[in-house]
């Protein structure tokens, strides 16, 4: 599903240039749930925004389902974002202004998809985050965790071909974070792919893989062990 090959990245800085990726590889296959994981600084945010398409490496290869992702104007990018990718956010990102489910709906929007089919759809999808009953609330009537769940609701909805979660439990605390984590891994076990940006140890463990960044390079990527996963350790 997605293939990273030697990718760089550096940024300007006044006269020097600080190299934030140095030879990145790794491959994720169609179906994984993959933990992204590194302190602050280690290229994990940059890698992420390489990932969705807010960025673009300086050189290597990024191949999503089978497409080279290379030389895109906002316009494709734009295009190739809303046809592959869902993006869940620490900070919710929802629109405060407008229902659970209208902002569910909205990427159903911009696909162009009728509002009775849209409002349909949205639903479905509230409902599979257990939140069809508070279709109508806006964002400042829900908790934290309801928040989260319509953002993964939202994200869903567009059937993208990879979930992208940056720090989807930051804002959370431990228990609330744990059931979103518990969603996020039903989601995976249906056969979506996600992989989730993170700095929380038992919330990478919650994931069945760990590739580990650390001043711009991988250091370690493992499998995790599904017993101590089930446990939140």
């Amino acid at each position: 599903m997605i293939q990273i090959k030697n990718l760089h990245k550096s940024y300007k800085m006044g006269s020097s240039s600080l190299h934030v990726l140095k030879g990145i590889n790794f491959n994720v296959e169609e179906g994984e749930l993959v933990a992204i994981m590194g302190s602050s600084g280690s290229g994990k945010s940059t890698l992420l925004n390489i990932l969705g398409m807010l960025d673009s490496a300086d050189d290597g290869e990024y191949i999503l389902d089978q497409v080279p992702i290379k030389d895109l104007n906002e316009t494709k990018a734009a295009k190739y974002r809303n046809k592959f990718l869902g993006f869940v956010f620490q900070s919710f990102n929802l629109i405060n202004y407008k229902s659970a489910l209208e902002n569910v709906s909205l990427p159903l929007y911009y696909q162009r998809i009728p509002r009775k089919e849209r409002q349909q759809l949205a639903l479905e999808y509230l409902e599979k985050v257990g939140l069809k009953d508070w279709a109508t609330h806006l964002p400042s009537e829900l908790s934290g965790g309801q928040k989260q769940r319509v953002a993964i609701a939202r994200a869903l909805a567009s059937r993208p071909k990879v979930l992208l979660a940056d720090e989807p439990t930051g804002a959370l605390d431990s228990k609330t974070s744990y059931e979103v984590m518990d969603l996020i891994q039903k989601i995976n076990e249906e056969g979506k792919t996600i992989l989730v940006v993170t700095h929380e140890r038992d919330i990478a463990h919650m994931c069945k893989r760990i590739v580990q960044l650390k001043d711009g390079v991988i250091i370690e990527d493992k499998k995790v062990d599904q017993v101590l996963a089930s446990a939140h350790v």
